[in-house]
């Protein structure tokens, strides 16, 4: 086993931005867990299952396989055959993945791959309960936050990027009721790990945060 770096917090967090560059600078493998999840709702709305029906969705597991390749140091989400990374960023896949991914249908068919591949070498991966449940024994985890006004913020300055429509008041309220679903599902609610470190991101650019963190990372590393 490698040194595995946890990363946990809130929707629009940045969370998959810095790990992706974190894991860059390191030379470490980057797993988008959220990513993964998003392909598995995107396969239920393309099948138009309904996600608030549990029997449903975890029936339809069944015929989901999701697996992460890497193409000029890209990661690409492969959801049965299909490189998906251009449709699994849309607020309605968003809004699904936030739904199903509470079902233990759906998380147990993703826990064992992502187990998997931090058991494969240095590691770092992102998402809502990597410090808590997936990587429990990871040597650094880091809970990554910033205000709801800020991330809604930074959402809707993305998708205008992207030339998609976007309400910014309405990615406010999705957020918010993300960030409750997320803090009070039953299993693996999102959630600080007690040796997490907290890092606040509000008043950094992307690069301050990458470096915070691989100072971080350094300091226990040396400690190691």
């Amino acid at each position: 086993m490698g040194f595995n770096i946890a990363i946990d917090g809130p929707a629009g967090a940045g969370k998959s931005t810095i790990a992706k560059r974190l894991a860059n600078e390191l030379s470490f493998l980057y797993v988008d867990t959220g990513a993964m999840y998003r392909a598995m709702a995107l396969y239920f709305l393309r099948k138009g299952i309904n996600p608030q029906d549990e029997q449903a969705v975890t029936g339809a597991c069944e015929e989901v396989d999701v697996s992460l390749d890497y193409k000029n140091g890209e990661q690409c989400v492969i959801l049965n055959g299909e490189n998906v990374n251009g449709f699994i960023r849309t607020e309605e896949v968003g809004r699904v993945t936030s739904q199903t991914s509470v079902y233990p249908g759906v998380r147990a068919k993703l826990l064992v791959l992502q187990q998997k591949l931090a058991q494969s070498g240095d590691v770092i991966m992102d998402g809502r309960d990597i410090g808590t449940c997936v990587l429990p024994g990871a040597q650094l985890k880091i809970y990554l936050t910033a205000s709801t006004a800020t991330r809604a913020k930074r959402r809707y300055e993305e998708l205008l990027k992207k030339g998609l429509p976007a309400d910014p008041d309405q990615i406010e309220a999705d957020i918010r009721e993300r960030d409750y679903r997320d803090m009070h599902r039953e299993i693996a609610p999102l959630k600080q790990a007690e040796d997490a470190l907290l890092v606040d991101t509000s008043d950094m650019d992307i690069g301050e945060v990458v470096s915070a963190i691989r100072n971080i990372y350094e300091k226990v590393k040396e400690k190691a």
